[in-house]
């Protein structure tokens, strides 16, 4: 099975223009996700989706492989999706996943990346994705921290902003201590028709409340999979976001 993965990046973030090309100790921070994903192992082609020409000629210049996408799409989904036509009519090649990495997560962990094609080539998975456990009180209550709840099957049943599940039984101050609140990591896989599916579906009303694109998925009935990380995923959305990896890089 052949996946492809594609890296989404946007010029004209509201909170952090320009921010794929921001330095990160002398390297831009969308060629420090694309050198994590090459070390993942696992995917057979790699892939910049951008809109903007400034990043296009960055990542060229780089030796990386990188498409030019419309300026219009409502989501790191759809880019991904003409990313995947524009890669296999330019390669004459054809692709059976997809992963789409976050382009602002500049040190995502290559094994996250295995986890979720590990979940693809098992057969089972229609769109994957991975979960970690909230180990601070205040993100099972941070409406930007979206919570997961899965079945014993491993398989998504909701995605909130709410603290999900409610312990009715259970002081607040106390649910840290019961271990039952997942946090989700913005990795997606799909299977190639999943994929083109998932661009195609009608927004529902549940992604409406909760402004979650996953949520129009489980809507109509696509199957996500779940595999737990341990890793921490840190996303650079704002300038001050930069604090949090002074030293990492």
């Amino acid at each position: 099975m052949s996946i492809l993965g594609i890296i989404p990046a946007r010029f004209a973030s509201t909170r952090f223009p320009g921010k794929p090309l921001i330095d990160i100790n002398g390297r831009a921070m969308i060629l420090r996700v694309y050198d994590q994903a090459l070390l993942s192992e696992v995917l057979h082609d790699i892939v910049v989706a951008t809109d903007d020409d400034r990043i296009f000629n960055h990542v060229r210049n780089a030796g990386f492989h990188v498409v030019l996408t419309s300026e219009s799409h409502n989501s790191g989904t759809e880019r991904c999706l003409e990313a995947l036509d524009k890669w296999e009519s330019e390669t004459g090649s054809g692709f059976d996943h997809v992963i789409n990495i976050q382009g602002d997560e500049p040190f995502i962990h290559p094994e996250q990346i295995r986890k979720v094609a590990s979940l693809l080539e098992s057969g089972d998975a229609q769109i994957a994705t991975l979960v970690k456990l909230i180990n601070r009180h205040e993100e099972i209550f941070n409406p930007n921290v979206v919570k997961v709840v899965f079945d014993k099957f491993m398989d998504a049943i909701y995605f909130s902003r709410s603290p999900v599940p409610f312990l009715r039984e259970v002081d607040e101050i106390q649910w840290i201590n019961k271990k039952a609140h997942y946090k989700h990591i913005g990795i997606y896989g799909f299977k190639a028709g999943a994929l083109r599916k998932a661009c195609n579906l009608h927004h529902g009303i549940l992604e409406k409340y909760e402004s979650l694109e996953q949520l129009r998925w489980l809507e109509h009935g696509l199957q996500i999979k779940i595999d737990v990380t341990s890793e921490e995923s840190i996303a650079i959305d704002t300038p001050d976001d930069l604090l949090k990896i002074t030293n990492t890089a």
